[in-house]
């Protein structure tokens, strides 16, 4: 059984680089055997939309992660998914699915399986690595193996030659930190929301970016009270208004009434950052309507492998 849970990347300012795990999983069953074959079987989102033949994500990221470890396929597999997050909302509905391929294998290709319920152990290093260069950014990646609060960075083109490996870095969120994702009906693919941004920006825009980015980290570890003003956005969002309206209008009314509203990834959902005591004040204003209200929790483990 593998577990895998949505993520939040960007957070604002942190684009491409800080992610966030989103107690939203996908679970899939998958199990091997010596007749050739294979079946894939999805319920849940994006269930009638998904390929069930070797074009499957998970089934394409396994096979890949298996020439990496230098490892043979089993000849028949079974994968039986069951999808919990929201497909092209910028919940990293892609990424999940890649995490889930790279520690299947991995797991799949361990010299002793546990008994059933079981952990299976898995390199979660090289799991980041693999689903990041797959993915091509790490922030998602990151965040959906590992857990928690991420900042990541990959390494430069020569040092993707050298076989450098992506770094993470595993940050303790606080503990009165909470979240809230709004959800709109509309989908929104991620190659579309990243093809409206600019190839160059401001220097001062740049740099206010890193100053905010700095500001994000210390007010989700150690003060909350500055979330509003470390998730100004200059390299991003605005440039992609055009491409989600609807949801850069539900951000400004957010914003307007104090809370840490950021588009969720590429979008369209968006992420409100907020603390206990003032999570149940987060409400979709009522000019920005048809929005699923979640609050799925921030959960600090993330991919997870059990025996079956």
């Amino acid at each position: 059984m593998v577990g895998v849970p949505a993520s939040s990347a960007n957070l604002g300012p942190g684009f491409d680089s800080i992610g966030l795990a989103l107690g939203l999983w996908d679970r899939y069953v998958i199990t091997t055997s010596d007749t050739p074959g294979l079946v894939i079987e999805v319920s849940g989102e994006g269930a009638d939309d998904v390929p069930t033949d070797e074009r499957h994500l998970v089934h394409a990221t396994m096979r890949h992660t298996w020439g990496v470890l230098g490892c043979e396929p089993p000849a028949g597999l079974r994968i039986e998914a069951l999808n919990g997050v929201p497909h092209s909302r910028g919940l990293g509905s892609s990424a999940t699915a890649i995490a889930a391929g790279v520690v299947a294998a991995q797991a799949l290709s361990v010299d002793s399986f546990p008994e059933a319920g079981e952990p299976v152990a898995i390199d979660r290093s090289l799991a980041t690595h693999i689903a990041s260069v797959l993915e091509g950014h790490p922030d998602n990646a990151s965040a959906s193996v590992l857990g928690g609060l991420t900042v990541s960075w990959m390494p430069d083109d020569s040092g993707l030659d050298r076989g450098d490996r992506t770094v993470t870095a595993s940050i303790a969120l606080h503990r009165e930190v909470e979240v809230v994702v709004l959800v709109p009906d509309t989908q929104l693919a991620t190659r579309t929301a990243r093809a409206v941004l600019p190839a160059m920006v401001p220097l001062a825009a740049a740099a206010a970016g890193a100053g905010r980015a700095a500001l994000l980290v210390h007010a989700l570890t150690s003060d909350p009270g500055h979330l509003h003003a470390a998730t100004r956005d200059w390299l991003h969002q605005e440039a992609r208004r055009p491409a989600y309206p609807e949801t850069m209008r539900l951000v400004d009314a957010l914003r307007a009434q104090g809370h840490a509203a950021v588009v969720s990834g590429a979008g369209p959902s968006v992420l409100v950052l907020t603390t206990r005591g003032a999570v149940d004040t987060v409400q979709t204003p009522v000019e920005c309507a048809g929005w699923r209200r979640l609050t799925p929790g921030v959960p600090v483990r993330g991919a997870t492998v059990t025996a079956c």
